[in-house]
């Protein structure tokens, strides 16, 4: 099979043909149909993270089942699913407590560097979040897919794998915003949009979104938001703060700058929280007034929107189906492969939301 071999920061990745492993007992062998390219992985191919190279990257995806192993019965060949590298044990004391997006058991989610299951010039190759959606095939864990219905669209479904169940899900999962809530949403790529559709998805009255680019507000408009501030030239605190008379209750950041998580908290009203959801660069520390704090002002992280996406992705398909979950509006265009680097450095330019590679298996 064909895939996208990351080697090494600020450089190309190259394509190139591996070989994947048969599927052990709880493995099922997906053929890719679409893959998201998502701003996390722009952080690895920056240097920003640490990641043990070769790799193929990639994590936001969907796919059909192509083979399953002995012990699978979740899933058979010709099902159609989305991927999440929220893969889950079900047994440990994060899954029985109802946090499985925060299982670690190395059984189903295997360290960094340790899986085996790519091969490329007969040595490993690095699998990304137990994922690596920039090949042709995936193999992984039964537990990192979800199960769809056939009439729904695999590029549509690609979406919810990574940026709308992180963004939507940090607004009704991990801050539980109610409805009548004022909300700020720092950052309107596909994250931070999806989290503004999901604050008017919980029914906030107020939903101010932040941004640098007129284009990404005018589509947050559609998404949801109420209001819009413009970055590049206003104080975004200031003016929130003089909009909603001393701040918001609930705040999201999904730029990933220390900068921007700092106005996230900046941003609130007493007794407000604040939800960092972007992936601030390793090592980078972020510095907030310690008197915010005896004011009952929270900050919190969210990692992959608190999900349980077994249960959560065919929801948030459901909603797309009703129209209250804007999908199509965050699907930039469709590229081969082939143009995985030019894609990623259109992501960087900050023109484009979600660009989707099509790897041609279904429609």
């Amino acid at each position: 099979m064909r895939a996208a071999v990351f080697h090494e920061a600020h450089q190309p990745m190259t394509i190139e043909t591996l070989e994947v492993a048969k599927p052990g007992p709880h493995e099922v062998l997906l053929n890719t149909a679409y893959a998201g390219l998502c701003h996390s992985d722009l952080h690895f191919l920056e240097g920003l993270y640490p990641i043990q190279t070769p790799v193929v990257l990639g994590h936001e995806s969907s796919a059909v089942v192509e083979a399953v192993g002995s012990e699978v019965k979740y899933v058979k060949p010709g099902d159609r699913v989305i991927t999440c590298l929220s893969v889950f044990c079900g047994t440990c004391e994060y899954c029985t407590t109802g946090r499985p997006n925060l299982c670690s058991n190395p059984e189903v989610k295997i360290p960094p560097g340790k899986a085996e299951r790519l091969f490329w010039k007969g040595k490993a190759v690095g699998q990304f979040a137990n994922l690596s959606s920039f090949a042709e095939q995936l193999l992984v864990h039964e537990n990192a897919v979800a199960k769809i219905a056939d009439d729904i669209p695999l590029n549509v479904a690609a979406l919810v794998g990574c940026g709308v169940i992180t963004g939507a899900g940090a607004v009704i999962n991990t801050a539980k915003v109610p409805p009548g809530s004022t909300v700020a949403v720092f950052g309107c790529g596909g994250i931070g949009l999806s989290a503004v559709n999901g604050a008017a998805i919980a029914g906030a009255d107020r939903i101010i979104a932040i941004d640098m680019i007129s284009s990404k507000l005018d589509v947050a408009k559609q998404m949801g938001a109420t209001d819009v501030i413009n970055a590049s030239n206003v104080d975004p605190v200031e003016a929130i703060k003089e909009m909603t008379s001393g701040g918001v209750e609930f705040s999201f950041e999904a730029v990933g700058l220390k900068r921007t998580a700092e106005q996230c908290f900046e941003s609130l009203r007493p007794g407000g929280t604040a939800t960092i959801i972007g992936m601030v660069p390793y090592g980078m520390k972020i510095e907030l007034h310690g008197f915010d704090f005896l004011r009952e002002r929270r900050i919190q992280g969210s990692s992959m929107g608190s999900n349980r996406f077994r249960v959560d992705m065919p929801k948030l398909l459901n909603a797309w189906k009703k129209g209250h979950l804007k999908l199509d509006h965050l699907i930039s265009s469709h590229i081969k492969l082939d143009e995985i680097n030019e894609g990623y450095a259109k992501l960087k330019s900050g023109d484009v939301l979600r660009q989707l590679i099509d790897f041609g298996v279904a429609k």
